[in-house]
């Protein structure tokens, strides 16, 4: 694929074979799967670099023709993998003594934003530490690329935390539950997401109330559901594990409290009402006779004629990302009229906009969000200060449909000027279940179905069967990583009064909009 450079250091290439085994789902809260790969025989593992699972070669993708090592083989190199870097590494956090100033990292992050937009997203962050985690997934790329790591690189998401799970619309309409943030995705370490994960859940948890025992067992069942999926899943074929998806009745499966079986019934019911059709009233404006999208500044506001033209311009750019069937689609529409709108926390300042397209009549309409794609925070730890992707809107939107299972079918990226975006739809059945609303029982369920869920997506590329290998049947790993997200999450709470102070102090503006 001309997009992406070949230039990534030394790796070892490891594709998945193909073998039958059953289902491609298995229930959450399922047993450890055990099997005769579990007694393979170790491999040496290689003395350094990464072993990249991404299957491109230095000319496209790798060969039909050639065979791929076994799954005993990959499970068994995986396994080799402990003496270079042992489980229990994954327990320790002590920051650095070269650390960077946290403060002086977000000052960084915003380079390149809208500068009115800084005092919010500044203000957002300082809101809970909770809020701080969100926005600063750079922080930990910086702490987590000097910790030790296996060097298996699946596609990861790069910002795998609580809030970045949800729902959002199937093609076929159908509401489906799934990772659903991918501006950091990369090829990568896998311990980097799942840290983050583990550090959210116990952050989320304190901010909450809980008690740290409570914190505790939602980790471990969150590291739980990764370790026992991520085995189940290296038992299947590449594309029975492509197949795997999580709707509503899975999740209701999933909680084993009532009151959380009640919250997910109201967040589904929130995100069914999430569709461009509903979106018009709430959005949108008669004025001088032509429908304009409301202006609520400084979060929604109108852009200059001039760069109207040039976002409209882009629109038509991005039909030729579509697929041809789908480009025919949005080519009956026209574009009404476009804003700009401030999105999430980490994204704030960044360039967001959205588009009112109508079609055959006034209630024929899509909503369409550009948003602004930069380099992933996890590029630079991978191979240094050299761009691997060339359009890092085309990076969202591939890595996304390798991590999720079904996407938004309307999923394309585009140019204006010398920015790059992706482009998707606005409001597409999109809802979340709100962490702040759900006990500690509650946040164990929650914790578990996102551990599965990044399982699922790290399987889908290739490294199900190496992770599985390293990380065994034993829960291990559950007591290793519960450790380190208490001494993480101590760490998060830190860097976020340091903001708050700094922030005080008048070093920083900030602003609650």
């Amino acid at each position: 694929m001309p997009w992406v450079s070949r230039s990534v250091g030394p790796t070892v290439i490891v594709s998945d074979n193909k073998t039958s085994v059953n289902s491609p789902v298995r229930p959450i809260r399922g047993g450890p799967v055990r099997s005769a790969v579990m007694d393979a025989a170790p491999f040496s593992p290689p003395p350094s670099g990464p072993v990249s699972l991404d299957p491109r070669r230095d000319h496209g993708f790798a060969s039909l023709r050639k065979s791929a090592p076994s799954r005993a083989e990959r499970y068994g190199l995986g396994r080799s993998l402990r003496e270079r870097s042992p489980r229990s590494d994954l327990a320790h956090w002590t920051p650095a003594p070269e650390r960077v100033d946290p403060v002086e990292q977000i000052v960084a992050a915003h380079e390149g934003r809208l500068p009115w937009l800084v005092p919010v997203r500044v203000g957002r962050m300082t809101a809970s530490p909770y809020a701080f985690l969100r926005g600063s997934a750079n922080i930990m790329a910086d702490d987590f690329a000097r910790l030790p790591h296996t060097g298996i690189a699946p596609v990861i998401c790069g910002d795998a935390h609580l809030g970045n799970f949800g729902f959002y619309a199937s093609p076929e309409r159908e509401l489906v539950f799934d990772l659903n943030d991918f501006d950091e995705a990369h090829p990568g370490a896998w311990e980097w997401d799942l840290r983050r994960l583990v550090t959210s859940v116990w952050v989320a948890g304190r901010q909450n109330g809980f008690r740290e025992h409570a914190c505790a067992e939602a980790v471990q069942h969150c590291v739980e559901e990764y370790r026992e999926q991520i085995g189940h899943l290296a038992e299947l074929p590449l594309l029975a594990r492509s197949f795997a998806a999580l709707d509503v009745d899975d999740l209701r499966r999933a909680a084993t409290k009532p009151g959380f079986r009640d919250e997910i019934e109201r967040a589904a019911r929130r995100a069914r009402r999430r569709t461009s059709d509903r979106a018009l009233p709430r959005f949108t404006e008669h004025r001088d006779g032509t429908v304009r999208l409301v202006q609520e500044p400084p979060l929604i506001t109108r852009p200059s004629d001039k760069e109207l033209d040039h976002l409209a311009a882009a629109l038509d750019g991005y039909l030729n990302t579509l697929p041809p069937h789908w480009a025919r689609i949005l080519a009956g529409y026209r574009i009404v009229d476009i804003a700009h709108k401030v999105v999430g926390v980490g994204s704030v300042g960044l360039r967001a906009y959205v588009a009112l397209c109508e079609g055959s009549s006034p209630d024929d309409v899509v909503f369409l969000q550009l948003k602004q794609a930069r380099r992933s925070v996890v590029a630079r730890h991978q191979h240094g200060s050299v761009a691997w992707h060339r359009h890092q809107g085309q990076r969202v939107v591939e890595y996304q449909q390798a991590l999720q299972t079904v996407s938004d079918p309307l999923l394309g990226w585009t140019t204006v000027g010398r920015l790059q975006f992706y482009v998707r739809q606005f409001r597409d059945m999109k809802g979340a279940i709100l962490v702040e609303d759900i006990n500690a029982g509650a946040l164990g369920d929650y914790a578990g179905i996102c551990g599965y869920l990044l399982a699922k997506s790290h399987a889908r590329t290739s490294g199900a069967s190496m992770i599985a290998g390293y990380i065994g049947s034993s829960d291990k790993l559950d007591d290793m990583l519960c450790k380190f997200a208490r001494a993480y999450a101590d760490q998060v709470e830190s860097d976020h009064q340091r903001l708050v102070a700094a922030v005080r102090q008048g070093h920083l503006p900030a602003e609650q909009a």
